[in-house]
């Protein structure tokens, strides 16, 4: 009969692995998730730590809460807001040149006064655009090459300035208007580090706050967790509208209050014409006095609310729970699955809004969409470009100002830096008769 050798391979028994932690598996079981620890015997002890603290991360209860309302509520409208009266919609057709100056002027008022701030939406990447990076690093291929970053914080310069110029506010200088900036977990690092290398694009460091949107599972069908690897959960960003929630935990709304802001408006980053804290929609918004108001072209908003109505929409969509599914395919174990995301959207405060206003504005002068690819119909690079060197050049001519091109007019145009101009105001002095050759920047 032969020795066994200690220490040898020969008659070695394999020690099993330590289970998962008990209270940690009671929880998930609970909530009937207990599959998340299904490959735990198959898996390394370094991945086993992994996926205790992938599972610790996740707050259970509210997720819970968010998989089982939103899956009951299937079939089920969601909450809807009242329809908007007429005396609180202001179309292009209708709005006079004395309504649009007063409301200018109110809005320089309270930016002057430090009651606005400008949240970003700026959680997605730029991958249909071909580009990993954040969105709003993209460069659209103006004249000056700048990025949509950096065409929206100089905006902000300009406003700033327009409103310390404004008859009341002389004396008290540049107020600085606040911008916090949602990014997402794909994003965060990158934004940061891009702001950084650019030294703000002339902004004050400490006027801007980067916070990030919160992630939830993606879950099947039935609700349970759909496993990425076999030590992590699969997650996504909880859509634009997670913009409440992150607000709220990352106690941003008391940030707000304490620097005495009253006004919030709230903007996507893939708007290459958007009007960054724009004073008239400012002074609108004051003038109706609703907590909530959308700038609208067809089918699109931008919007603006009171800060107590964002603290009312943060609490109000926290109780109910009720998340939009996005039937997508999951990277999982298995493969691409097909799985649901959870997404709130930035439109579900409305349903909560008392009173609610809209201030149309036209689609050439305000709107043009960076989403797909140059070469897709539609939403490109290329059409948001041609959509501002238009814009930028009817402000030249109008300014008194005349263009020469090499190419046709229809295919160019002028850049002029929102440094010189936010809106096409105070151009008369720099372009009367004076003839640019497109295209080309005009700047200081």
């Amino acid at each position: 009969m032969k020795e066994m050798v200690v220490g040898s391979e020969v008659g070695r028994t394999a020690t099993p692995p330590p289970p998962p932690p008990q209270a940690l598996l009671e929880r998930l079981k609970d909530y009937g998730q207990e599959d998340a620890f299904a490959l735990w015997d198959q898996i390394s002890p370094e991945e086993r730590d992994l996926l205790v603290k992938d599972i610790e991360s996740l707050d259970l209860p509210r997720v819970d809460r968010i998989i089982r309302c939103s899956l009951g509520s299937q079939g089920h409208p969601l909450p809807a807001g009242e329809p908007v009266p007429e005396s609180s919609v202001s179309t292009v057709e209708e709005r006079t040149p004395e309504e649009r100056e007063r409301w200018w002027k109110r809005g320089l008022k309270a930016i002057s006064e430090g009651k606005l701030a400008v949240v970003l939406l700026s959680g997605g990447q730029g991958t249909r655009l071909g580009s990993s990076d954040p969105k709003g690093c993209f460069n659209i291929g103006l004249p000056s090459g700048k990025s949509l970053f950096q065409l929206q914080a100089e905006r902000i310069l300009s406003v700033q300035r327009l409103a310390a110029q404004s008859t009341d506010a002389r004396s008290a200088g540049i107020v600085p208007i606040h911008w916090y900036i949602m990014t997402s977990p794909f994003t965060d690092e990158a934004t940061r580090k891009f702001f950084v290398s650019h030294k703000y694009f002339g902004l004050e460091a400490d006027q801007v706050t980067f916070f990030r949107q919160g992630t939830l599972p993606c879950v099947s069908r039935d609700g349970r967790f759909i496993m990425e690897t076999p030590c992590k959960v699969a997650k996504a960003p909880d859509g634009n509208g997670g913009l409440y929630a992150a607000l709220k935990s990352s106690r941003l709304l008391e940030d707000m209050a304490m620097r005495g802001i009253k006004y919030v408006d709230v903007y996507g980053v893939d708007n290459a014409l958007v009007r960054v804290a724009d004073p008239a929609f400012l002074g609108y918004f004051i003038d109706k006095g609703v907590t909530a108001a959308a700038k609208v072209v067809r089918k699109v908003c931008l919007h603006m609310f009171t800060l107590d109505f964002l603290n009312q929409v943060a609490n109000g969509l926290e109780k109910d729970c009720i998340y939009h599914l996005a039937e997508k395919k999951i990277p999982s174990i298995h493969g691409h699955t097909m799985g649901l995301k959870l997404e709130q959207f930035i439109f579900d405060a409305f349903a909560y809004a008392p009173s609610t206003a809209l201030f149309e504005v036209l689609r050439e002068d305000e709107f043009a969409p960076v989403k797909n690819a140059n070469g897709a119909s539609h939403d490109t690079p290329d059409s948001a470009r041609l959509m501002l060197l238009r814009l930028h050049s009817r402000w030249v001519v109008a300014a008194g100002g005349f263009l020469t091109h090499s190419v046709p007019l229809y295919l160019t145009g002028v850049e002029i830096s929102p440094l010189c101009s936010y809106a096409g105001e105070n151009l008369e002095a720099m372009c009367r008769g004076r003839t640019f050759h497109a295209p080309c920047e005009i700047a200081f």
